[in-house]
């Protein structure tokens, strides 16, 4: 079974926490645009950066994104 990276669940993850774009960015030391960019799936973050924030959101990686399973030969 193969998967494919679906939606940035990043809104919703933020939404839980209590926490802003700005404030997310702040920690991380970027603009507030580019968490924009993530949220709105107009890009996609780096592993690196999906790893910090998920320690930021006190949750996994794998949670930031929608799974969209694909089948065996993708």
């Amino acid at each position: 079974m193969a998967y494919k990276v679906g939606r940035c669940l990043l809104r919703q993850k933020l939404k839980d926490a209590g926490m802003t774009q700005l404030q997310l960015a702040n920690k991380l030391g970027v603009t507030e645009q580019q968490i924009n960019k993530y949220v709105n799936n107009r890009q996609g973050m780096s592993l690196q950066v999906a790893k910090n924030i998920a320690v930021i959101l006190n949750c996994h990686t794998d949670d930031l994104y929608e799974w969209v399973i694909v089948g065996e030969n993708e």
